[in-house]
């Protein structure tokens, strides 16, 4: 990769970010339904312990694995990256930030998953994941962009 800031000016205010294209859109929807499940549940769970909660540690892990997996790759975009490198590092600091918030909200959800303020917890601590996943991949399509553009204004002289 060239360490030459690239010269292309983006119409994109990197602190408004928005979702504009389908596949990311595409990419965020298991997440966005996996989200609305957990706040569409009975707003009087029963009172019976259902033997979840070995499940739910099970998948709260396996979150915590993809979270860290993608925090591994944004690591390397920013190392890389030219443009938004500042934008991109405090995005990842976010992503960090609410996947712990995350876990200790479900870790207490799973000791007591009948309790209906932590389930709140969780979907509100699941919901400032996602929104922090999404600006980073919104950033991260952002600094790809910019090398397009680059390299197609560099191929057309």
């Amino acid at each position: 990769m060239s360490t030459k800031v690239p010269s292309i000016k983006l119409k994109i205010d990197p602190q408004d970010l928005q979702i504009q294209t389908f596949t990311v859109e595409k990419l965020l929807e298991p997440l966005i339904i996996q989200v609305t499940t957990l706040v569409n549940c009975p707003q009087n769970p029963s009172s019976k312990k259902k033997g979840r909660s070995k499940r739910a540690r099970v998948l709260l892990a396996s979150v915590e694995e993809a979270t860290w997996n993608l925090l591994d790759k944004g690591e390397k975009i920013a190392k890389e990256a030219i443009v938004f490198k500042d934008e991109l590092h405090a995005a990842l600091a976010d992503v960090q930030k609410e996947s712990q918030a995350l876990k200790v909200s479900a870790e207490a959800f799973t000791s007591d998953p009948c309790y209906l303020p932590k389930r709140q917890a969780v979907v509100q601590a699941a919901r400032s994941l996602l929104t922090a996943v999404t600006r980073l991949l919104i950033l991260a399509d952002m600094v790809d962009v910019a090398y397009l553009l680059e390299h197609l204004t560099l191929v057309s002289r």
